[in-house]
């Protein structure tokens, strides 16, 4: 399996990729540890990477997309990968096609994991409260989901037109979630 995990904030991607990921026996590969991982590691990828974040601004596409690249290039994605959080808009997902193209492969699935958005905020505004994110209010996240309705949303139209997005409602039980997920893409 070689999928892509979509969905707004809150929608439960972090929690389902690892369920997915244990499922179908492939790494569950987050942008976010592969950003640690090359900070970490001091790699030439990392240090351009760490320039931007120190600076507050967005890591350029070029540097994602070549660590990206370098990961699933990785031994343990030979039998399959679920990216959680990357592509992040069209123009990563027409580079993940180019990768893969590379590596002989192609997408199996890009799922996407949908949520009222009412009921993310309340979500995030409690995992906020747990966690103790006194930045993230009820403003932010609001902000941080039209963000993604306006940057990332258009990846639905793009995998759709592809004939690989599989939906599903993302809200329920965790345990429901993770089954109606994995039916959903073994019965498309």
């Amino acid at each position: 399996m070689r999928a892509v995990l979509l969905g707004p904030p809150g929608a439960g991607k972090g929690t389902q990729a690892v369920r997915l990921s244990e499922r179908w026996s492939i790494p569950a590969i987050s942008t976010g540890d592969i950003f640690r991982a090359n900070v970490k590691g001091a790699t030439e990828l990392g240090r351009r990477a760490q320039e931007f974040m120190n600076a507050g601004a967005l890591v350029p596409d070029e540097i994602t997309n070549a660590m990206v690249r370098d990961r699933l290039a990785q031994d343990d994605t030979g039998e399959g990968f679920l990216l959680d959080g990357y592509p992040r808009n069209p123009d990563q997902a027409i580079e993940l096609d180019s990768m893969l193209a590379d590596m002989g492969i192609e997408l199996d699935a890009a799922i996407e994991i949908t949520a009222d958005m009412d009921e993310v905020t309340a979500r995030l505004l409690k995992r906020a409260e747990i966690e103790g994110r006194a930045d993230d209010t009820e403003p932010v996240i609001r902000k941080r989901l039209e963000v993604y309705a306006t940057s990332t949303a258009p990846l639905t139209a793009f995998y759709e037109g592809r004939g690989v997005l599989v939906q599903v409602d993302g809200l329920g039980a965790v345990d429901e979630v993770t089954d109606r997920l994995v039916a959903a893409v073994e019965n498309r």
